[in-house]
């Protein structure tokens, strides 16, 4: 009796045990690394250091203002909000914290209905701690619910601090940017994206080339949500992240081909640069997406300052035509045509 009743709790401990591991492994598994490597502290935030250590010291003293934080995407705008209510609020987060995407959330209602009603909400908060609204993609919010957020800023100040999140603070109409302390982020160096990358590579046993780095760097441009996305996508679809697998998941025209083509218009040689536009165009690239590469590639190529600017301002001219719908292939003929002519101008003079 007393060895089946020591079995029968010996069999029965593993199976609430397993029951409750299999879904965490399962699901930090699952999880895409853009959230699983998610930074929870400021110190772990990759690049922007001046600004982020003005909002650490703005958690640390606790009377936060208002605050905009305006910057590309994928550069940790969001993410430092959040690190910044966790530090401020702690186990209250949860309570006192609501998020909103206001690029979804974009009309009048969702100011009057949402944030009005948790603005008017009562929290149990240390002294001197407040509510906070995070509203992402603000400048996406229409002008009239941007009026009735101005109004509520003003009425529950006393109690909840916004922080907003922008890509262009100009679009933010001007009496809720007075109101706010504005942050700015720029994008983030390719030294930052690669060190982070590798770091990632290692914790998940990577298995990838230098020029496979290259070319994850080189498809983000600063932007490290991309940045690992593509390598997560790169290491799921091909098992070795190289710059050939990394182009083939990200579909973008090779910036080897371009780089002989941009060669090719230095020396004035039309017909040679001109069959790789056209190998692109067969390939079915967009007009768009070529000049977009074009432009990536010419402004970190090695060249004669004067030609680089030269062709800058004709890839500008060319870009704005095709954005305006002249998306040719005679439109790309132009563009190798005249920077062909510029640069053997510049180089005459």
């Amino acid at each position: 009796m007393t060895d089946i009743e020591v079995m029968d709790v010996d069999d029965a401990q593993p199976g609430p045990s397993k029951i409750r591991e299999e879904p965490i492994s399962k699901k930090t598994s699952n999880l895409p690394w853009i959230e699983k490597y998610r930074p929870q502290t400021f110190e772990e935030i990759v690049g922007n250091e001046d600004t982020i250590t003005r909002l650490s010291v703005f958690a640390t003293q606790g009377n936060v203002p208002n605050v905009i934080i305006a910057g590309p995407p994928g550069v940790g705008k969001t993410t430092t909000i959040l690190c910044l209510a966790k530090i401020m609020l702690g186990p209250a987060f949860k309570d006192a914290v609501l998020e909103l995407n206001a690029s979804n959330d974009r009309g009048i209602d969702v100011v009057r209905n949402k944030v009005k009603m948790f603005a008017q909400q009562k929290v149990t908060l240390p002294q001197g701690k407040h509510k906070i609204i995070i509203l992402d993609e603000v400048d996406s919010m229409t002008e009239g619910a941007q009026q009735a957020l101005r109004r509520t800023m003003e009425i529950y100040s006393n109690t909840t601090r916004f922080a907003l999140a922008c890509n262009y603070s100009e679009k933010v109409i001007e009496p809720i940017q007075s109101r706010c302390a504005i942050l700015r982020y720029s994008r983030l160096t390719d030294a930052q994206v690669l060190a982070r990358v590798i770091q990632i590579c290692e914790k998940e046993n990577v298995k990838y080339t230098e020029d496979g780095l290259e070319a994850i760097v080189f498809t983000a441009q600063g932007d490290m949500r991309q940045a690992l996305n593509n390598l997560q996508s790169t290491h799921n679809g091909f098992g070795e992240v190289n710059s050939v697998n990394v182009f083939k998941v990200c579909d973008e025209p090779h910036p080897m081909l371009i780089k002989d083509m941009l060669r090719s218009c230095v020396e004035g040689d039309i017909r040679k640069a001109y069959k790789v536009v056209e190998h692109l165009w067969n390939l079915g690239y967009a007009a768009e997406d070529i000049i977009k590469n074009i432009f990536k590639v010419c402004k970190n190529m090695d060249l004669n300052e004067s030609i680089k600017l030269a062709f800058i301002k004709e890839i500008g001219i060319t870009h704005q035509r095709i954005i305006e719908g002249l998306t040719t292939l005679l439109q790309m003929s132009g563009l190798l045509s005249r920077m062909c002519m510029a640069a053997q101008g510049l180089k005459q003079n």
